[in-house]
């Protein structure tokens, strides 16, 4: 009788490290299909234009118990899902995917792990964490952060002796294209890394509007379908006009493997990874799911290791091991904080309490 609970117990974890392990392999097969000549602005539209008409049919159908009153969408409504396209999906989604394209599968995870380290710091700006220097949560949030910021430093200028030589390293540039290409030439990573930072700082923005959005609409997969499509329209209109004008940029070449992907990374990144997410923070809390994001440097090192056209330094590996502790760190501060919160029966300033901080699409990245 026992036997089955325990199993079950089991599911969450390897549903999310499968998920992790499917995030990085689509990463690499991202870097792979920009490398040999796919514009990131051109996959972002396609993306998120096929994300969002799976997610409107599927958001209604996700949704189709919930007794809560339609919220009205008003003008003030509106210009917050705008404003949540900008910030979640045209400007990082974008910056990210440029990064991805000028570094490595490995400095996206590790630059990722910044994230709360960025958003602690606006929430500091914007004077939505108090600057307790006596609370220990607090102390080990700063610590965390630094950790996380200097881990971030090490893998972009620490490069460190070679792990693993390219086989590709001696092919002409002029070749046909190649397949699973994991890292660029090193020294574009601290442009990639720059680009990868300013997507986390656009992410952090995103979640402190996201948290005040599901206030004014609890429904958060209907919020999601509505913000992903203006960021396609966003997007398609910044990148038509702005930063993709070539119209061959836009053919999609059928004998590639550009529209797989580019279903997979819509179906994956929409619909399966938010379902998978918000399944097991339901069963597990809100701390479960980012507990596991640093599994994601694990694949990220092994995949650069084992693949042939991929150059892996040790100061890579350095570096994001210390992202990862410090990601780690900012977590259990904010864990100790949300637990001593809830167990005085109070709430932060954003009026949430820890078990309603459930984002509307965790993940920025691929």
């Amino acid at each position: 009788m026992s036997v089955k609970p325990k199993v079950w117990e089991v599911v969450p974890f390897l549903a999310m490290v499968t998920m992790e392990g499917s995030t990085i392999a689509l990463t690499i097969w991202a870097k792979t299909v920009l490398t040999n000549g796919m514009s990131p602005f051109v996959f972002v539209v396609y993306t998120h234009a096929l994300s969002s008409l799976i997610l409107f049919p599927f958001s209604i159908f996700f949704h189709r118990n919930d007794r809560t009153e339609q919220p009205i969408f008003t003008v003030s409504l509106f210009l917050r899902f705008f404003l949540l396209g900008l910030t979640g999906i045209t400007i990082p989604q974008n910056l990210a995917f440029l990064g991805l394209s000028h570094s490595s599968p490995i400095v996206v995870c590790a630059m990722g792990l910044t994230l709360p380290a960025f958003s602690f710091i606006l929430s500091l700006v914007l004077r939505k964490t108090e600057i307790d220097w006596r609370s220990s949560s607090f102390q080990t949030k700063v610590t965390g952060a630094i950790v996380c910021f200097m881990g971030a430093t090490t893998v972009e200028l620490f490069k460190g002796p070679l792990i693993k030589h390219s086989s590709s390293l001696h092919v002409p540039l002029l070749s046909t294209n190649r397949f699973l290409i994991f890292s660029s030439t090193p020294e574009y990573w601290i442009l990639g890394g720059l680009l990868l930072a300013a997507a986390n700082v656009s992410v952090s923005v995103w979640n402190v509007l996201q948290m005040e959005t599901v206030k004014q609409y609890p429904q958060p997969m209907k919020a999601a379908a509505f913000y992903s499509a203006l960021g396609t329209i966003q997007s398609a209109i910044l990148s038509f006009f702005v930063l993709e004008r070539k119209p061959d940029a836009w053919e999609v070449d059928v004998n590639n493997t550009e529209i797989p992907l580019i279903v997979l990374t819509a179906t994956f990144v929409g619909l399966i990874r938010s379902c998978v997410h918000l399944w097991c923070m339901r069963m597990k809390g809100p701390f479960y799911v980012p507990m596991f994001k640093p599994f994601g440097l694990l694949f990220a090192t092994t995949f650069g290791v084992s693949l042939p056209a991929s150059t892996l330094r040790y100061g890579s590996v350095i570096g994001t091991a210390i992202v990862a502790m410090g990601y780690l760190t900012m977590m259990y501060g904010q864990q100790n904080e949300d637990e001593a919160s809830t167990k005085h029966g109070t709430v932060d300033k954003l009026g949430e309490t820890p078990e309603e901080k459930v984002p509307l699409l965790q993940e920025e990245n691929v």
